[in-house]
């Protein structure tokens, strides 16, 4: 078995914004260089329910998959397949819970797992995703931040 990641962090704004923030207005904050087409400018959808695609919608109209919803609780639970720059038969798993904490903040919990169905390869694509949580995840906090305060 190859242990999941798991990130946990704290957004000064209540739940419902940092899940909003996370699924509705993804295209505000993700960064390009973290996309499957690296296109300034692509729409980042999440559909908002159980079944719902995943995808990046380019300029030219063009829609890239990345993964397919699995579970959509809002403001609390959001789970997905991830499969972006992979074959959706190799999807990894990823669980967002977002926690509401007694000063009206969040604390966002994320656990990325299923690296076993990648084989000989999810030892380093686990390895890979780290980096890319960690060139997203400080794109999120700011974007959710800077829109509860202005």
């Amino acid at each position: 078995m190859i242990a999941p990641l798991r990130m946990s962090f704290v957004v000064a704004c209540e739940p419902d914004h940092a899940f909003t923030t996370w699924t509705r207005k993804a295209s505000s904050w993700w960064p390009v260089e973290h996309t499957a087409s690296h296109a300034a400018g692509a729409e980042i959808v999440f559909e908002p329910h159980e079944g719902g695609r995943i995808f990046e919608r380019v300029g030219d109209g063009r829609e890239i998959e990345w993964g397919k919803v699995l579970d959509w609780d809002p403001p609390h639970r959001l789970r997905y397949l991830w499969h972006i720059s992979t074959d959706p038969d190799r999807a990894t798993d990823v669980e967002i819970v977002f926690h509401e904490l007694a000063d009206s903040s969040t604390r966002v919990e994320i656990e990325h797992s299923g690296w076993e169905r990648l084989g000989d390869i999810g030892r380093s694509w686990r390895d890979a995703n780290r980096a890319g949580w960690d060139g997203v995840l400080p794109s999120y906090t700011a974007y959710a931040v800077s829109r509860v305060r202005g």
